[in-house]
């Protein structure tokens, strides 16, 4: 995510860490490389100028050329900025209602049905709330299918009505249905459609004034960069719609749209799409993303991804086998699975302070795991359970039915034993002698 650009900043930025003398010159070199990696990540020309003045300006104010490390002020200053340009604060939805309204507009393309349906898991989840799903798309083929395969996904109603083709009338019908069976949340999943088309723009704005949404949403592929911000501005003339949904953002290595958007709408992004699973959905955290942005990672963000996965019974069971060094590679398999649940591993390794520094160019994503599990799955239970009865032989037939060499299982066996002593360590507190192993791993 934004790899270009942080790999860009970073290089800019490099010049003022430390404690070297810093000019007013230098400062300026500095900003202008920032404002071209700014450019380059497809970000608003005008925004880009407005960024570089604002920090220029608060660097002079704040004495940066004084200071004894002028290089991690300067960074802390660009860091403070790119909040501010993103929003400064994460703004949620406004669910205060009794029957909250939630209105999904966007071009086609952009992805509104499948984040419907992941936003309807997420007020579950989160908010627990009861949600209903409104199928208002009635031009794109099994655009209705599409939806109601999602919501049998996900064990979420949907309200549709093929006879019917006024997307107005079904969307006014939908909320009266919603009234009736309980529901206290209404997701309506619109046509994407063109701003250029005035028909088509004329029936968002009449399905909006009909139902009067408390949320209006603006669903954008951010992989569109500026385009994207364009067509933003088209639909808030419209609209004024409440806040923006960035989608596909796992795959957006510019972040131009990301960067752009508050500033040239106004309007918060509340919420962000890293991938294709259902609960592959993140509220957006402008401080948070400006230290990812930057190289510094996510760490709370990780957290709270953990926790989600985290299952307190399995986890005291777990605890249980270590003490006990009874810890096998089921137990190993299970771990890997549930990494991999959290989502993309690249993204993942981003949110930790430094790791991405560290990996440089090195390729690591859900595949990587990929001739563990292989050499896992050739062995018997009896050897996944007692590691330590896989012998020389044992070792010839594991490598033959995964189809990889045997010092690719020895290096697994190897680091699945000093996972186990650093698990052990760790359940006794042992921290000195945890950091003896580790240096010893290197």
């Amino acid at each position: 995510m934004f790899n270009n650009l942080t790999d860009k900043l970073n290089s800019a930025l490099k010049v003022l860490k430390g404690q070297g003398k810093i000019t007013e010159i230098n400062v300026a070199e500095t900003l202008k490389e920032v404002r071209r990696a700014l450019l380059e990540a497809d970000v608003n020309f005008k925004t880009a100028k407005e960024f570089t003045s604002n920090v220029k300006e608060k660097a002079i104010g704040q004495n940066v050329l004084t200071t004894l490390n002028p290089g991690q002020l300067m960074v802390k200053i660009v860091k403070d900025e790119l909040t501010n340009l993103m929003g400064g604060n994460s703004v949620g939805l406004n669910l205060s209602n009794s029957l909250t309204i939630i209105l999904m507009s966007g071009l086609q393309g952009s992805g509104k049905t499948t984040f419907s349906g992941k936003l309807a898991k997420y007020l579950i989840s989160k908010k627990s709330k009861n949600p209903l799903l409104v199928a208002c798309d009635v031009y794109r083929p099994a655009a209705i299918d599409q939806l109601n395969i999602l919501g049998e996904q996900l064990g979420v109603e949907v309200y549709s009505d093929e006879n019917e083709k006024n997307p107005v009338k079904i969307a006014i019908d939908s909320i009266a249905y919603a009234n009736k069976n309980g529901k206290n949340t209404v997701i309506i999943d619109t046509a994407g459609r063109l701003a250029i088309d005035e028909k088509m723009m004329n029936e968002i704005k009449e399905i909006h004034q009909a139902v009067n949404p408390n949320e209006t949403l603006f669903v954008v592929d951010s992989m569109t960069g500026q385009d994207a911000v364009n067509t933003a501005k088209a639909f808030n003339d419209i609209l004024n719609f409440d806040g923006v949904i960035l989608t596909k953002l796992d795959g957006d290595t510019r972040g131009g749209a990301a960067l752009s958007i508050k500033s040239v709408v106004n309007k918060p992004i509340k919420f962000v799409g890293t991938g294709e699973k259902m609960d592959a959905i993140d509220v957006f955290h402008p401080e948070r993303m400006a230290d990812r942005i930057l190289g510094m990672g996510d760490i709370v963000s990780l957290v709270e991804k953990a926790q989600d996965f985290y299952d307190e019974k399995q986890a005291r069971i777990l605890n249980k086998k270590i003490a006990k060094s009874q810890f096998g590679f089921d137990d190993f398999l299970d771990q890997i699975k549930k990494i991999k649940q959290m989502g993309n591993i690249k993204d993942m390794v981003g949110m930790i302070p430094g790791a991405s520094k560290a990996m440089g160019d090195t390729e690591i994503d859900n595949d990587s795991f990929k001739h563990i599990e292989a050499l896992i799955y050739s062995m018997t239970p009896k050897e996944r359970s007692n590691p330590k009865i896989i012998d020389v032989s044992r070792k010839k037939r594991i490598s033959k039915g995964s189809g990889l060499n045997i010092q690719e299982l020895n290096k697994l066996i190897k680091q699945f034993e000093q996972m186990s002593k650093m698990m052990k360590m760790m359940q006794g507190g042992g921290s000195n002698k945890l950091m003896q192993m580790m240096q010893g791993m290197k």
